[in-house]
């Protein structure tokens, strides 16, 4: 049985966010914080893991993905501060 993740990043000043979704959350971010790959977390320096759940079906940890991202900000605050009052970045 695979693990995934649905993961949310933001910048350092957190006005920023990236949802994404994969099957190894520690190899992900740290892709992200090495700018690896061109595009939005690159560009924007949205490197900082504040929230992230598991799912043990791909279809259902994409499908939260996509529900997330159609969330309000207010209410993707709300998920991240119920989990990570602080925003510390919990990949350091």
């Amino acid at each position: 049985m695979n693990d995934y993740y649905v993961y949310i990043l933001t910048n350092q000043n957190n006005h920023v966010m990236y949802i994404g979704v994969t099957n190894n959350l520690r190899r992900r971010v740290y892709e992200h914080k090495m700018g690896l790959y061109e595009g939005f977390t690159k560009k924007y320096r949205v490197h900082k893991l504040v929230y992230f759940e598991c799912c043990h079906d791909v279809k259902a940890a994409i499908q939260r993905e996509k529900q997330l991202k159609g969330w309000s900000r207010e209410k993707k605050n709300s998920l991240v501060m119920s989990q990570n009052p602080e925003w510390k970045d919990l990949a350091t």
